[in-house]
Formats: structure tokens, sequence, C-alpha cells
């Protein structure tokens, strides 16, 4: 049984380990000290797998669906006149249940801090630590990445043990692994 598992997460992984968008060396650690004015989204979120998107994101009602829950999403709006022009518009466009941070000029930038850049999911486990940071190509929704990179985030212990990981149906997580399977199998890889 652990070999068909090892076997999934194998073929589920991400070439280069899924950091695409920044080097190995945060891989499996805590991201750095960020907030939104006072708000430190990071630290409300211990206990659940968090998704961290430098774009609107839809995908919660997919993977609720899935039975995927306790996933934390936010949002993270660039900090230019631009994007703070448009924050309406962007929360317009995201779940509800998404919440949608706005940075101020005068702030420190989070997308520069999380070494980030428009459209990036970053995915990180229970414990706070970076599963995944997804970068273009990879970050295309049309691509079985996001999701996928969500899945093993939630089902595995790719970054080692989690005081915050608590029993879960292994049949469901099984289920999820074999759906990544099969996307891989059935969707073509693009570079």
């Amino acid at each position: 049984m652990w070999g068909g598992l090892g076997l999934a997460l194998v073929l589920c992984l991400l070439p280069g380990g899924g950091t695409e968008s920044q080097g190995s060396s945060a891989h499996c650690k805590e991201p750095p000290e960020w907030q939104i004015e006072e708000t430190s989204p990071m630290q409300n979120s211990r206990g659940s797998v968090t998704v961290v998107a430098l774009l609107q994101a839809n995908l919660k009602e997919k993977l609720e669906n899935e039975g995927l829950v306790n996933i934390s999403y936010m949002v993270v709006n660039h900090q230019g006149i631009h994007s703070q022009l448009k924050i309406h518009t962007l929360k317009e466009k995201v779940s509800e249940n998404i919440t949608v941070y706005q940075q101020s000029e005068t702030q420190t930038d989070v997308w520069t801090t999380l070494n980030g850049n428009k459209d990036d999911f970053l995915i990180y486990d229970r414990c706070g630590r970076l599963v995944y940071h997804l970068g273009l190509p990879y970050s295309f929704l049309t691509f079985p990445y996001v999701e996928d990179s969500i899945k093993i985030a939630y089902c595995e212990y790719k970054c080692g043990n989690c005081s915050y990981m608590k029993s879960k149906s292994w049949l469901g997580c099984q289920f999820q692994l074999l759906s990544c399977v099969y996307n891989q199998q059935t969707k073509p890889t693009e570079f």
C-alpha cells in the first residue's frame, strides 16, 4: 500500500521540487514575517493548510466538494497605486470566503518579502512551512499543478511531522492522490 502511495506522490511532484519561483532554500521553512497593516495573516492560519495567492483564486469550493476542508485561502493584492484602485474589482471576482489583503504603498512589499511575483501561489502546510511556491507557467489554473500541490500539502507530511496534523481519512487522501496521478497522465505538460 505504501509503495503505491509513494509512487503517486512521486508522479505528482513538480519539476525542481515545486519551488519554481524561488530557490529550494525556502522549501519546508516558515515564511518570512509579513503583515498587512496590523494583521499577520500567516499567524492566524496555523493548524490549516494555507494557500497564499498573489492574484485572484477560486479553487476553494471545488476542493471542499472533494472533501478537502480546513484550508485557509488569502489573496495579497499588489501595493502599486493601479492595483489599489482596482481592489474592489478584485474582491468582486474572488469568493466571499477568501480574504483579500491590500498593501499600502508605505509598508514593506509582501510580494518582495515572499520572493513572489504576479500570479504566484504559495502553499504552506499546517505548521506554516512552505511546501510549494508555484510561479508561471505552473500557476495557470488550466493546468493541474496548483490543485495537485494543495492536495499533496493537505494529505502528506512533505516537510516532516507537524503537531497540527490530525488523524484524517486515508481513504479520502488516497483518492485525492490517485486523482492527482490521473490528472498528470491525462493533461499535457507544457513548459
